[in-house]
């Protein structure tokens, strides 16, 4: 148990050491495949994306998020994951250069693994039935009391939220990115999942999760009410994220019809 009110800031070294091998590795192939192909190479946004993904990872795996997470309130879990899954992964896509990951795509096993995966209709079954397995009180209180079950829930989120935003925002044309309006109706479609997960959160009349209700009480929550609230973060921050997502998709459809019709009558 840590105690908060000692102040500090713990640090896990293993996800410390994960996350230097990642931008190490980063690193490394920029260098390698700019020495080859000078034209092409990281742009300057794409290093702050990548850094700043890295740099959100450390932030929610490491001090005050996750000893409150870990230790204290249901509802710092559900900031945790909703942190791991909605904001590290489309940083982490955003700075990675199509041609960074094309190599792996010359194995044939593993282009056809990436091209299934990544594929809309799989990409959204395979986050969405992970949220939900984890969430089932048996798999999240195995969590909870085995750390070691908790570093691979922890895993299997990063992974298939990765996945997910695939259709989003894929880097290469050859895992393509859906159409815009195959984009909104995805992003509004992944709301629903999360809200049936939560609904089942919030409306639970006995405390799901044990670990919580042994916990130390902060800001005056009971275990019941910091469940509800936990519930209602993913829920409602969850949801609004994917609306707003789906109103910047069809403002960037919008200007994309704009664009072609003024090409159209300059060509005419």
């Amino acid at each position: 148990m840590v105690d908060l009110t000692k102040g500090g800031f713990t640090v896990h070294w293993s996800t410390v050491t994960g996350l230097i091998a990642l931008w190490v590795l980063y690193l490394w192939r920029a260098s390698v495949h700019s020495r080859r192909t000078p034209s092409e190479t990281p742009s300057a946004l794409q290093h702050v994306c990548f850094a700043t993904g890295l740099l959100v990872l450390f932030l929610s795996l490491n001090g005050p998020v996750h000893d409150i997470s870990d230790y204290y309130l249901f509802t710092g879990h559900m900031v945790q994951h909703l942190v791991l899954t909605f904001v590290a992964p489309p940083l982490l896509l955003l700075g990675t250069p199509g041609w960074m990951l094309r190599p792996a795509l010359e194995v044939p096993a593993v282009a056809a693994f990436a091209r299934f995966v990544t594929a809309p209709r799989v990409a959204f079954a395979l986050f969405n039935l992970v949220l939900a397995v984890w969430h089932l009180p048996p798999m999240y209180n195995s969590a909870m009391y085995y750390h070691e079950v908790h570093i691979v829930q922890h895993l299997m989120f990063l992974v298939t939220a990765t996945i997910s935003w695939w259709p989003l925002l894929s880097p290469m044309p050859e895992l393509p990115r859906l159409s815009y309006p195959g984009q909104m109706l995805y992003s509004f479609l992944m709301t629903l999942p999360m809200t049936i997960v939560s609904v089942f959160i919030v409306y639970a009349d006995h405390v799901l999760y044990p670990a919580y209700a042994s916990a130390p009480r902060l800001w005056g929550l009971s275990p019941l009410e910091d469940q509800r609230l936990g519930g209602l973060i993913m829920w409602i921050p969850g949801g609004l994220f994917f609306y707003l997502l789906t109103s910047i998709i069809f403002f960037k459809w919008s200007s994309s019809q704009r664009d072609d019709r003024a090409g159209a009558q300059v060509a005419g």
